[in-house]
């Protein structure tokens, strides 16, 4: 991208966000993760440049989001809440990490924040995970944990919720049954993340979140609900 496409993009984005508000919407999330555009400037194995958007240093690749974030802001005013949506991993490598320690987290994820995020969307393939286990164990902090301890921002956890086995099974076609709520509600009451993002389990079940708060059984995941919404 030119530099000039770069300034459309995050034009566009902004617009984008002001349209979303104009129209009554609560908030706006921006994709910055799985391989996306933002994304690609994170990784230093997709981004190439030479310029101001480039470069070995973590916060030079995170300057395409800086930027757009704070143009999102100033087109939505300062009390319109933002989210960010993140991954370390990639679809294409399970075992990524875009960065290895707490200290790079930050570098990462800092500038953000005080671009104008509010929210830090934390993706991972299993949120019972840990982010760092040489640090914490295998019991410690997940990628929404590690985010919300080292920035002070609200976060968001995301990977595998309700299921038995990971998200990626249901593309090989295996179904799942409700399980490792006790470990989420536990993480959460501890307050390692703010908020959880649920998608498949409401695929097969659209009620699973009011079924969860009156305790009634929830139903399992089928594959075939995919199947059917295309």
């Amino acid at each position: 991208m030119t530099e000039e496409s770069i300034a459309d993009t995050i034009d566009a984005f902004a617009r984008a966000a002001s349209s979303a508000k104009a129209l009554g919407f609560d908030l706006v999330e921006i994709h910055a993760a799985h391989g996306y555009l933002i994304d690609q400037f994170f990784w230093g194995a997709t981004n190439l440049r030479g310029d101001r958007y480039g470069g070995p240093p973590i916060t030079d690749r995170t300057r395409f989001a800086v930027e757009l974030l704070r143009a999102v802001r100033r087109e939505v005013g300062p009390s319109f809440p933002i989210a960010i949506r993140l991954s370390q991993w990639k679809p294409q490598d399970y075992a990524a990490r875009l960065v290895e320690t707490p200290e790079e987290m930050t570098s990462w994820l800092a500038p953000m924040v005080e671009a104008g995020a509010d929210i830090l969307h934390c993706s991972q393939r299993r949120f019972w995970e840990p982010e760092f286990p040489e640090l914490d164990g295998e019991q410690g902090l997940n990628f929404a944990g590690w985010a919300k301890k080292l920035t002070g921002c609200p976060t968001i956890t995301v990977g595998s919720v309700g299921l038995s086995t990971d998200f990626m099974g249901a593309f090989s076609g295996k179904g799942s049954q409700p399980a490792g709520l006790s470990n989420l509600v536990r993480r959460l009451e501890r307050g390692e993340f703010d908020l959880v993002a649920v998608g498949r389990a409401f695929l097969s079940d659209p009620s699973w979140a009011n079924k969860l708060r009156r305790g009634e059984p929830l139903s399992g995941f089928d594959p075939a609900d995919l199947t059917e919404l295309r």
